[in-house]
């Protein structure tokens, strides 16, 4: 996806593994991304934004995408960590994570995110330093029109991991 004007370049990413550039509009015009990380729009409009955004360029190419909200009293939640099909399982997503945790470190004293129970995405995470800290039961099941399949399981409970920053 070509750079569009309301972009800016944040930092170079180490390694090679491209630039993170802040999007302050036309967001919706990675929504085929985020819907990778959140399958329902209806859900994704309800912080696309509120929050930043953030996409990961390498070669003039978007190959990820993020949305980190302040929740209040130290707290930010990234909503949404999306990596294009083809960039999986290659550390753009830990890379991300990084990225973003040094930059709202002194901003924030935590970072949460929520997710399905699924062992990959769950495993992913604490391999970046997030604790399990809370699930909120039936999550899926009360806000998502349609169910929702990861690793052959329905989810049904949303499950927070926690940040020190």
């Amino acid at each position: 996806m070509e750079r569009a004007g309301n972009e800016a370049p944040e930092r170079e990413l180490p390694g090679g593994e491209g630039t993170m550039w802040r999007v302050t509009g036309e967001r919706k015009r990675y929504l085929e991304l985020l819907l990778l990380a959140d399958e329902q729009e209806s859900m994704i409009d309800r912080y696309l934004e509120r929050g930043e955004m953030f996409v990961l360029r390498r070669g003039g190419e978007t190959v990820a995408v993020c949305v980190v909200t302040m929740e209040g009293g130290g707290t930010c939640e990234l909503k949404n960590l999306a990596v294009a099909p083809g960039f999986q399982r290659g550390g753009l997503g830990r890379a991300v994570v990084g990225f973003l945790a040094e930059r709202y470190r002194g901003r924030c004293r935590e970072m949460l995110v929520g997710t399905g129970e699924s062992r990959a995405t769950l495993g992913f995470y604490e391999s970046c330093g997030f604790r399990r800290s809370h699930r909120v039961k039936d999550f899926f099941t009360d806000n998502y029109d349609k169910p929702i399949f990861e690793e052959g399981k329905r989810l049904r409970d949303m499950i927070y991991l926690r940040k020190e920053l």
